[in-house]
């Protein structure tokens, strides 16, 4: 099982990014969970959305405490939340950030990076800071659980199909094709 924590603050489209997600990695024919998880329900304040991806059914409904992956689709949360909480070994982080890979303080457990500066791509396609798609290609791209078209399939089933689709839809592209992935190679202690 694959388990994914996305992190975001209130009004970003969180909770409708692993909703998306999810049904993307359902059309690739694998089994997926969403589970959203709201803490104080107001604009700005941190959310948090949890993921799982199996090759047969989940029934695990829980959050996710040792995550493979973190999904950080807002560049100021981990200012006042551990995102790195509980995180596996071997584990991949997709942040929006315009800083390079060397300017970023990193778990010992981060070995995948996926950078994507999508607050800039979002404000020049959207006119605000709404990320959730555009991080959803740069999730696509680092990791490879999912398909730029099974994304691409599973926003004309979302919200987005009457209103923004085709700007969505470009987000996702950019997000995927903006993306540099890195591997982070740790040295051995002495």
């Amino acid at each position: 099982m694959y388990e994914i924590r996305f992190h975001g603050r209130g009004g970003q489209g969180t909770v409708l990014a692993a909703t998306i997600l999810a049904a993307a990695i359902i059309d690739e024919g694998k089994f997926s969970v969403a589970i959203p998880s709201f803490g104080f329900e107001r604009r700005g304040a941190p959310v948090a959305a949890y993921l799982r991806i199996d090759t047969r059914e989940i029934r695990r409904m829980t959050n996710i405490y040792h995550p493979d992956c973190i999904v950080c689709i807002d560049p100021t949360v981990s200012r006042t939340v551990d995102i790195f909480g509980g995180l596996s070994s071997a584990a991949t982080l997709v942040q929006t950030t315009d800083k390079p890979i060397g300017a970023l303080d990193l778990p010992a457990a981060v070995t995948t990076v996926g950078l994507c500066n999508a607050v800039a791509i979002a404000l020049k396609l959207f006119g605000r800071a709404i990320t959730n798609t555009i991080m959803l290609g740069a999730f696509a791209r680092t990791t490879g659980q999912v398909s730029l078209e099974a994304l691409e399939r599973a926003l004309l089933g979302s919200e987005f199909r009457d209103a923004g689709l085709e700007q969505n839809m470009r987000a996702l592209r950019c997000g995927y094709e903006e993306t540099a992935v890195h591997h982070v190679q740790r040295k051995a202690a002495a």
